[in-house]
C-alpha cells in the first residue's frame, strides 16, 4: 500500500504558472528574474493557505536554475533543480520563526549566510513567521538583512503584517498575497477532483470553497474530508451535512414567506432550523447574507458580486425579481439590528421570533386612508356675505328625515353670529414676526361628513378631563418636538361651559398651536363627546426678569442681585471686565 499524500502537498504548486489566484504577483517576480533585478531581501504577507511559502519556494528554485525556460520557469532537469526536488539543495533554507525566535537562533543564521553556494548562484534564507521573532532578535537580524553578501537573498513570510519592526519593512520588499477568490479555488478543486478521479457536483466544490474563506490550503484539507466521507462522490447535500452548513433552501422559502407576509411560516421554518441543531446567530449571519445577495442579483452592474454556483445564482435572480428594492434596505436593516442585539438579549429565540414577525410586515398591505373633505375657498358676493362651501353632492348621503336642531344656548347664538356673520372681504393670516408661515384659518360651520349625519354631541367635562384629553392628544406627536413641548408645559383653561384657553408666551408657540387647531379639536371633540368645544389663545408676556446670557449683563445682574459687591470690588480695587 502506497504512503497517502494529502491533496495541499500532493497538489503544491511547483511553478509560478501553477500558483492559484496570485498572478500580479507571480508575474513581478518573473520579470524581476528575467531582468536580473534581485533584491535582496523580500516580505511576503497575506493570510494563512494563499502561497507564501509556495511562492518563496518556486522563487528560490528558479533564480538557481541553470537552464531556465523561455516562459520564466525553472528546467526541473539541472542539478540545481533535481536537488531541490529531491529536497536535498543546500542553497535553500527555510527556518520557522515560530520556534526558533531567539537571538542564538538569528545568530547561527548568520553565521551561516557568510558561507557560499557550492551550486547555483544564490543561497536563498526562507524565514516563516517571521513576526514571532523577539524583538532582540529582530534587532541582531538587522545589520545582515541591510547589507547581506551578494549571494544571500533573504525571504521573509508572514500572516501578521503589523507586528512587523518598521525597521525590517524599511530593508525588503514587500509583496501583500490577497485571498483567493471562490471562482479560482472551485475551478482548481474542479481540477483535483478530475485527477483524482472523484466525482463532484459544481454546487458542492462552491460551497466548499466559500468554507475555506479565501484559503486554498484549507479548500484542499476539506476536499479530501469530503472525498473520505462520501466514498469519492462530493454533492451538495453531502457537503452542507458534513461541513453542517445551513441549506440555502431555507433562505429561500424564508424569503417567499416574507414576500406573503406568512408569518406562521416563517416561524414554524425557523424552529425547523433549530431543531436540526444551527445557533441562531449563525442563523442570523446567513439571513443577512442572503438579503446582501438578493440585492446584488437586482442589478447586471453588482452580479460580479454574487459569488455562487451557476445554478444558485440564476436562483437568486429569479426570487430577487420578485423582492422591492426598498423591502431589501429594511431587511437588511432590521437583521442587522438583530445581529447587534443577539450577545446582550436575554431571551435570544424571542429576539430571532420578532425579527422575523417585522419582516414579514414590511410586505402587509397597508390599510387605505379616507380622504380628507375639501374645503372649497371662501368667495366675495356681491352682498357682501361669506358663502360657506358645502361638501360635493356625491359625498353628501341623502337622508329621508331633518336632524333634530340643538338647543338653543348663549353659547350657541353666538358660534352660529360669527360664522355666518357677513364680512366685507375674506380675512388674510397674519404671519408671524419670526417668519414661521401664517396659521391657517379654521372654519367652524364647515363640519366633516360622519358629523353631518349624526346630531352634534354636547356631553359635559370638567377641567380634568380637557387636560386628558389635550395631554393624551400632544402623546400622538412625539415626533414634533416643538408643539410636543408647548403642549406639554402649556395647558388649556376651561371658561364657561365650551371654550378652552390656552396662554402661551410668544407669537411661534401661539402659531403652533394654531396650524394644528383643526385636527386638535377633532380629537377633543372625539374624546370628550362634545361637538361645539371651541379653543382659544393668548399671549401673555411674564414678568420675570429676562434671562442674560453675555457677560456684561451676567455682571449688572449681580450687581443688582448684591450691592455689596459694588462695595467689595471698590475696597479690593477690582476691575471686572
Amino acid at each position: 500500500m502506497d504512503n497517502y499524500i494529502v491533496s495541499a502537498r500532493k497538489y503544491r504548486p511547483s511553478t509560478f504558472q501553477s500558483v492559484v489566484g496570485q498572478k500580479s504577483l507571480t508575474q513581478t517576480l518573473k520579470n524581476a528574474i528575467d531582468a536580473g533585478k534581485l533584491a535582496h531581501a523580500y516580505l511576503f504577507c497575506g493570510p494563512r493557505g494563499v502561497g507564501k511559502t509556495s511562492c518563496a519556494r518556486i522563487f528560490a528554485k528558479t533564480i538557481n536554475c541553470l537552464h531556465p525556460t523561455s516562459s520564466g520557469e525553472a528546467c526541473n532537469e539541472c542539478e540545481s533543480c533535481r536537488a531541490f526536488n529531491e529536497q536535498r539543495s543546500y542553497n535553500i533554507s527555510e527556518l520557522d520563526a515560530a520556534s526558533n525566535n531567539s537571538v542564538d537562533d538569528i545568530r547561527q543564521l548568520v553565521d551561516q549566510v557568510r558561507i557560499p553556494p557550492q551550486i547555483g548562484r544564490y543561497k536563498v534564507y526562507i524565514v516563516d513567521e517571521v513576526h514571532m521573532l523577539s524583538t532582540a532578535a529582530f534587532n541582531a537580524f538587522l545589520k545582515t538583512l541591510e547589507e547581506p553578501p551578494h549571494h544571500a537573498i533573504f525571504i521573509l513570510a508572514t500572516t501578521e503584517k503589523h507586528k512587523i519592526l518598521p525597521t525590517i519593512l524599511s530593508r525588503c520588499q514587500v509583496y501583500d498575497f490577497h485571498r483567493i477568490t471562490i471562482a479560482d479555488i472551485a475551478e482548481h478543486l474542479l481540477y483535483v477532483a478530475t485527477q483524482e478521479g472523484i466525482k463532484a457536483e459544481a454546487e458542492a466544490l462552491s460551497v466548499i470553497a466559500q468554507k475555506a474563506d479565501g484559503g486554498m490550503r484549507d479548500a484542499l484539507s476539506i476536499f479530501d474530508q469530503i472525498a473520505s466521507f462520501t466514498a469519492g462522490n462530493i454533492t451538495y447535500n453531502s457537503v452542507i451535512e458534513n461541513l453542517n452548513v445551513l441549506d440555502y433552501e431555507y433562505y429561500f422559502r424564508l424569503t417567499e414567506a416574507f414576500l406573503s407576509a406568512n408569518v406562521s411560516s416563517a416561524l414554524l421554518l425557523y424552529k425547523e432550523i433549530c431543531d436540526k441543531g444551527f445557533e441562531s446567530q449563525h442563523f442570523i449571519s446567513g439571513l443577512s447574507n442572503h438579503f446582501r445577495n438578493l440585492l446584488v442579483s437586482k442589478d447586471i452592474a453588482t452580479l460580479s458580486l454574487l459569488e455562487m454556483g451557476e445554478a444558485t445564482a440564476k436562483r437568486y435572480g429569479e426570487q430577487a425579481a420578485k423582492c422591492d428594492i426598498r423591502l431589501l434596505y429594511k431587511a437588511m436593516d432590521l437583521s442587522n439590528r438583530c445581529d447587534l442585539d443577539y450577545r446582550v438579549s436575554n431571551n435570544k429565540r424571542f429576539l430571532v421570533e420578532l425579527m422575523l414577525i417585522q419582516i414579514c410586515q414590511l410586505s402587509m398591505p397597508t390599510e387605505p386612508v379616507e380622504p380628507k373633505p375639501q374645503l372649497q375657498p371662501i368667495k366675495n358676493t356681491s352682498q357682501h356675505t361669506a358663502t360657506v362651501a358645502q361638501p360635493s353632492a356625491s359625498a353628501v348621503k341623502p337622508t329621508t328625515q331633518a336632524q333634530p336642531a340643538p338647543a338653543p344656548t348663549p353659547q350657541n347664538q353666538r358660534l352660529s353670529a360669527q360664522a355666518y356673520a357677513p364680512r366685507s372681504a375674506t380675512p388674510k393670516p397674519v404671519a408671524p414676526r419670526t417668519g414661521m408661515p401664517a396659521p391657517a384659518i379654521r372654519i367652524n360651520a364647515i363640519k366633516t361628513e360622519q358629523t353631518t349625519e349624526r346630531e352634534k354631541r354636547k356631553k359635559p367635562f370638567t377641567q380634568d378631563a380637557l387636560v386628558a384629553a389635550w395631554l393624551k392628544y400632544a402623546n400622538t406627536i412625539p415626533d414634533e418636538v416643538a408643539l410636543f413641548n408647548t403642549m406639554q408645559s402649556h395647558q388649556p383653561t376651561l371658561k364657561g361651559e365650551i371654550i378652552c384657553k390656552v396662554e402661551v408666551e410668544s407669537t411661534i408657540q401661539q402659531s403652533l398651536i394654531l396650524v394644528t387647531k383643526d385636527a386638535l379639536l377633532d380629537f377633543i371633540h372625539n374624546e370628550l363627546e362634545n361637538d361645539y368645544i371651541d379653543l382659544e389663545t393668548e399671549i401673555k408676556v411674564s414678568n420675570e426678569r429676562r434671562v442674560s446670557y453675555s457677560t456684561g449683563e451676567i455682571l449688572a445682574a449681580m450687581k443688582e442681585d448684591n450691592p455689596n459687591l459694588i462695595k467689595a470690588v471698590d475696597m479690593l480695587h477690582l476691575e471686572i471686565e
